[in-house]
């Protein structure tokens, strides 16, 4: 094992990724402000964090049965379910479908025909096409409930820019979408947040599970409120929990994490197809985690603090530096750079030495750490 150790430079210049306990509880306290301006219907308007009402109040109790469709878009990819629900138990078969940049950047009716297809070809491989089955649809963007089955999107993420859905209800858009093909019979029951979904079926199996938390290509949460303070929900109030989505990603859009942000996420934002807006993803997510380490890597090379200043144009080239290639840098033993090393070839950088790796590495680790920080303090 190698006795090198990370460069004293690298070190300083890291600092200001390394969040101290008393920064943290910062971060939590102002997250706490922020979703107790949410829940009030006299500042939910001009909240960060919008605490959606999902208008699901009765979590599961392990005797549900029955057979059902799942539909989970909330990325590049989104998967069709088929689920067996038994009494403590659940067979589960899923399939995945990409969805290509075209129609994540082209219109509405193309991104639900897309997924009407890929519906009904699911439905065909299972033997299910002439069933008429019911729909769960975790749709993962932020989304205002006013109702069990009907949510209007109010922006898209995740580098989704479809036109004439911002403002719609998005199981409309489904629901024509099968329409338009005539050869499924589906019906919507409910449509909610993936943070919602993890919730729940957690639930399903521990019924002291109170909290979701999605940390993917974005970030979310959501929690069981008293449905006393939930201020923005105008129906029944006789059951006494509310499951909240708060849709924290856009935590900090006015400013409430300024006080740690860097140069870095400074210049991913503004390379972002949606500047200032999603702060709080920002600085967690695998949509950003990898541009954050190529934005700190282009720096220190500049300075010569790694490659001997000399850097590539790969490395150069904006969103070059994928989040997969952090979790795999740390994943092998500290000293071995394998894969640390492969990530620098396809980057050009075959000139990195054994100090080059070790210093990369640690970068990606308090990318990722503050990452994992800042999720624990929301």
């Amino acid at each position: 094992m190698s006795a090198l150790q990370v460069s004293d430079a690298i070190r300083e210049q890291c600092k200001d990724l390394i969040l101290s306990d008393e920064t943290l509880h910062q971060v939590q306290e102002r997250m706490l402000q922020a979703i107790n301006l949410g829940l009030s219907k006299n500042t939910n308007k001009e909240a960060t964090v919008k605490c959606f009402t999902t208008f699901v109040q009765d979590l599961p109790n392990g005797k549900e049965r029955g057979k059902f469709l799942a539909l989970d878009l909330g990325g590049t990819n989104f998967r069709v379910l088929v689920i067996y629900l038994d009494e403590n138990h659940f067979d589960m078969q899923s399939k995945i479908y990409a969805i290509p940049e075209n129609i994540m950047t082209g219109s509405g009716v193309q991104l639900f025909d897309h997924i009407a297809e890929c519906m009904a070809n699911f439905m065909s491989e299972n033997d299910m096409f002439n069933e008429r089955l019911p729909l769960g649809f975790t749709f993962s963007f932020p989304l205002e409930q006013v109702g069990l089955t009907k949510g209007i999107l109010k922006t898209w993420t995740k580098g989704f820019s479809c036109s004439g859905v911002v403002g719609q209800d998005v199981v409309q858009m489904l629901e024509d979408a099968i329409k338009r093909r005539g050869d499924i019979e589906i019906e919507v029951c409910g449509i909610l947040n993936d943070t919602t979904g993890t919730l729940m079926s957690c639930a399903w199996k521990n019924r002291n599970c109170h909290v979701g938390v999605i940390v993917g290509t974005g970030c979310n949460a959501c929690y069981t409120e008293r449905v006393e303070n939930v201020e923005m929900f105008d129906g029944d109030r006789s059951k006494p929990l509310m499951i909240i989505n708060l849709e924290w990603a856009a935590f900090g859009d006015k400013g409430e994490l300024d006080f740690i942000m860097t140069e870095y996420d400074r210049e991913v934002d503004r390379n972002s197809i949606n500047p200032r807006k999603q702060v709080f993803e920002k600085m967690i997510s695998g949509m950003y985690m990898g541009e954050i380490v190529r934005q700190i890597l282009i720096k220190f090379t500049k300075e010569k603090l790694l490659f001997d200043g000399k850097g590539s144009t790969p490395l150069s080239t904006i969103w070059r530096f994928k989040s997969k290639y952090v979790s795999e840098i740390e994943s092998e033993k500290a000293g071995i750079h394998t894969a640390c090393r492969t990530v620098l070839k396809k980057l050009e950088l075959d000139h990195a030495t054994e100090q080059d790796c070790i210093n990369v590495r640690y970068v990606c680790e308090c990318v990722s750490r503050r990452a994992a920080y800042l999720v624990s303090a929301g």
